[in-house]
Order: C-alpha cells, then structure tokens, then sequence
C-alpha cells in the first residue's frame, strides 16, 4: 500500500478502440425518441388547439408530482425525477410516466410465475438451526437473504475462488470440455475475441457430442460488441441464444432493467460467477484502462440449484418457446464436506422481486460488522441510505476500507465517485485507488467471517436498475481467500489522503449538477 499525499501516479493512458454501433440499435434509440417526441408533441398540440386543455395538463402534472412523493421508492430516486417534473412542464411528467417505471412487462411476470412453480426442492431448516446456534448475526442475515430473494441456504458445498480472470478463464475452460449433459451462460457482455474464440471453439465441440448449450447476453450490454443479431449465429452453430430484452424501440424502461448477471452452470453440478464477463480485456489480453483486476467464484454441490434456476428464469423470459426439465436441471448430489453457509441469489426489479436484494444485504452485513469491513468497486456512487450505514459502522470503530479503480473506465461516472470521498472519509472510511488500473471485482468482506461475492456494484445501476446476482457465505474457505486477495491487492494501491481527495473547479461544478441526477444514470 502506498500513500499518495505527495507525489503524483504515473498512469497509463488506456488504449481506446472505437467501435461502431449496429444500425438495429441506432433505429430503436431513434424510434424511441420519436415515440417520445410524438407523446410531447401531440399534448402539447392539444393545448393550443383545445380550450382549457392546459388546465387538464396543470393538473396532471400536479398529481405526478403528488404521486411521486407518495410513492414508496428511495427518496433519492424521487428527487430527480421532481426535478425533472417542476422545472420542465409538460416534458418533465409526460417523461416520468414513460420512463420511470422499473417493472416488467406481464408476459414476463407470468413466464417467471410459472417457472417458479417448477423449481427444486430441498429442506434447509436444519442447516438454518444450525446456523442459528453458530452465530446468531449469521442467521439473522441468511434469514433476511432468503425470504427477500426467495433462495436458499446450503452447508457444505465446494467453492474455488479466482483472483483474476485469467485463473477463471483457465478452470471455466476446463469444466466445459468436460461437460456431458448441459452447459448454460449468461453474461452482461460477450465481446469477440480470443476468450470468447476459445469458449464458442469449445462449445461448438460439446454440440457434436449432444451437449445442450444455451447462451443468454444483454442487449444493450453487448451492443457495440456483437453484431445485432448475434444470436441467429448463435444458433446456426446449435447453440440455443437469446438476448436479454432485446432493444425493440419502444417508449418504456426497458432501457433500465438490463441483465448485469454473470452465470455459468455446467450439469446442473458446478457453477461460475463474479464480476467477470466474456473479453479480452477481462484477462489482460487487451489493455483499456491499465491492468484489469477482477474475482470469480466456482461452486461445485447442490448451491449450484439456484444459479440453475436463476439462469432457466432469464432464459425462458425471453425465449419464444420454452418447456422446463427439472431432472436434468437439479441432479442429485451428495455434500462433499465442511466448506461453510452459502447462498448464492438473485436481485432484480419489481415484482419479481419485492425488495431491493443487493443493497438490503450489503447493509446487513455492514449492521453486523464488528472489527473491519473491506469493499472492492468498480463505481461508488450510493444513496444516502447505504451511505449513512457505511458512515455509521466506521463510527463505531469499525475499521472500513474500500478499494476504487485508479484508472477509470468512465470520466463522468469517476468525477461522481470522487465527490463521495469527502463524506466518507470525515466519518474515518479509508478509501484506496488501484493504482496498477481498473478494478472491477465486486467484493464485501467482514470481519472475516462473511463475504459477498458477484456481480453488485455500489452504485444505483446495480442496486436499482439491474438484474444481479450474487454469492453470501458465511465460516467458509471463501472468505479467507477473499481477505487474502484483498490484501494483496491493497499493496498495489494508493491511500486518498486529505490532499489529494479535493478535486479541481470544473470537475466539482460537472459533480454538483449531475449529482443529483445520478439515481438515473
């Protein structure tokens, strides 16, 4: 570790790659904005050409703001939005009723209804009872996770974790030319390139030999990095693809719930996630931002149900036509030994699900801390809420330290974690930037007895907006390896000091107006 209060980092400049986008994507964002533009146009045709009409519109635009400030969503989430509606009338409603809405579309509520029938079944009491009488703080926070993400708990299972993606591609490639029933992924972003050549060579080869291999990616996620109808490809080679909701051009918030998770299962057995996606750069083959430092986790045992089913889930809600095997999907398998309390989980949009997964066990876990709590992510960008609890465990005494990029991959986004330092720091949190590039590992230690690993960042995206999933263990292998990791990465980081956290004139002023803004981005 390094302190950085008197000299300045020699940085590389990341190697910049332009890249089209296709013109699938152009047409929907332009259909969109006509859409829009049309919506506005034709209200405000109606006040000018129909007497009174703007009282009906004064009055609307005086119930949105009634009915945001009644709603029941976080209330840094409703101040844009009034913002939005009090300074641009007419506009600023007629935009929060075609955007703000983060739930889904009926069709995939009741998809998701019926896939929720045809689950796995297993009895987790007992290990609950056990749970309980090991550490209470434990039970407490594995009972919340379960009833919020309607998931499970699990003793016993094997967990291998990475500590790059260079260690993750090598296992990951591994257990895929070793497959025999099914191998299903699901990414944020699939990238062309020698890691994506490597797992399509390898998949194409488990096809010849009767391997079912399904394959989800988000649209908008991979929208400048496959062609737009990848999926077409996909399938010609015997792979069943969909994209996660494919752009159409339509006037709602699909362009919010995109799919951020990470999930490899392989025979229903064993299973991959983190914060790695499929490219280059994720194994350091290809340099944007310096050294690119990221964590996955394998898991091998019966935990391996729930990304099972998770996967099913975001595969079957955008297929066309699906039909659920449940045997294959959940074989049976027998524990292996004592590798600690696990549950890996989803998080998502209402309805389905009712809380905020992410950030409600971020939370708790920071509630139990007692000696120290360590964070890696990408992007710190949270709500008053999650702040205050960050706040409020180093107040205590509880020895907080979170770890940054030093070479960020997007300016504006990194100016908005910055303006977080100030606060964080007056209440004792220590804050490192990866000096060697970007870090895009999403990790939360505690005390050394708990850990969350997957793919939740610390900003609303991910703890709003997006589809996520994630693995709690509690007294495992997996935390000490985690804190190991920590460690090590802290050594090739810089400490922000009090005189280096200030930031210039322009970037404050970019801050102070886009701050507040920031619960949309």
């Amino acid at each position: 570790m390094k302190d950085n209060g008197t000299k300045k980092n020699k940085r590389k400049l990341p190697e910049v790659t332009l890249r089209l986008i296709p013109l699938r994507y152009i047409l929907a964002f332009s259909i969109t904005i006509l859409k829009v533009l049309a919506i506005i146009g034709l209200v405000v045709w109606l006040m000018l050409k129909i007497k009174y009409f703007y009282i009906a519109v004064i009055f609307a635009q005086f119930i949105c703001v009634i009915r945001i400030i009644a709603s029941d969503t976080n209330p840094d989430y409703k101040v844009p939005w009034l913002l939005f509606v009090l300074i641009l009338p007419v506009v600023g409603f007629l935009l929060y009723y075609i955007f703000s809405s983060t739930k889904l579309k009926k069709r995939y509520v009741k998809k998701f209804k019926t896939l929720s029938d045809v689950d796995y079944e297993i009895n987790d009491e007992e290990i609950l009872n056990d749970l309980k009488k090991d550490n209470l703080i434990a039970y407490n926070q594995a009972r919340l996770l379960k009833k919020i993400a309607k998931t499970n708990l699990f003793f016993g299972d094997e967990t291998t974790f990475f500590s790059s993606g260079e260690e993750y591609k090598e296992s990951l490639l591994k257990d895929i030319k070793n497959a025999k029933e099914f191998i299903y992924l699901e990414f944020f972003i699939i990238k062309k390139g020698k890691f994506w050549k490597e797992i399509y060579d390898a998949l194409k080869e488990k096809i010849k030999l009767s391997v079912d291999v399904k394959v989800v990616y988000d649209d908008i996620g991979c929208m400048r990095t496959l062609p737009s109808r990848y999926y077409k490809t996909l399938k010609r080679a015997g792979i069943k693809a969909v994209p996660f909701s494919r752009l159409k051009g339509e006037a709602n918030s699909d362009f919010n719930n995109r799919s951020h998770r990470k999930i490899v299962v392989i025979d229903g057995k064993i299973a991959y996630t983190g914060g790695i996606n499929i490219g280059d750069e994720y194994i350091n083959l290809k340099s944007r931002f310096g050294h690119w430092k990221d964590v996955g986790v394998r898991l091998e045992g019966k935990c391996v149900y729930e990304l099972t089913k998770i996967f099913i889930i975001d595969y079957a809600i955008n297929a066309k036509k699906y039909t659920p095997t449940g045997e294959k999907h959940y074989p049976k398998i027998e524990s292996k030994g004592d590798s600690g309390y696990i549950i890996p989980f989803g998080d998502g949009p209402k309805p389905l699900y009712d809380y905020s997964v992410g950030k409600s066990v971020i939370e708790a876990m920071f509630y139990g801390a007692n000696k120290y709590a360590y964070v890696t992510t990408p992007y710190l960008i949270i709500d008053n809420d999650t702040c205050q609890t960050i706040e409020d465990a180093a107040l205590r005494g509880v020895k907080v330290k979170i770890i940054v990029p030093g070479i960020p991959d997007k300016k504006i986004i990194n100016y908005l974690t910055k303006s977080y330092y100030p606060r964080l720091m007056k209440a004792g949190v220590e804050i490192y930037e990866y000096e060697e590039g970007f870090i895009h590992a999403k990790s939360y230690l505690i005390d050394g007895e708990f850990c969350l690993l997957g793919t939740i960042n610390l900003d609303y995206r991910s703890l709003v907006h997006h589809f996520e999933n994630g693995v709690w263990t509690y007294n495992s292998k997996l935390v000490k390896d985690v804190e190991e990791d920590f460690n090590k990465t802290l050594e090739k980081c810089v400490r922000v000091t009090e005189k280096n956290k200030r930031q210039n004139v322009f970037k404050r002023i970019i801050c102070a107006r886009i701050k507040v803004f920031s619960p949309l981005l």
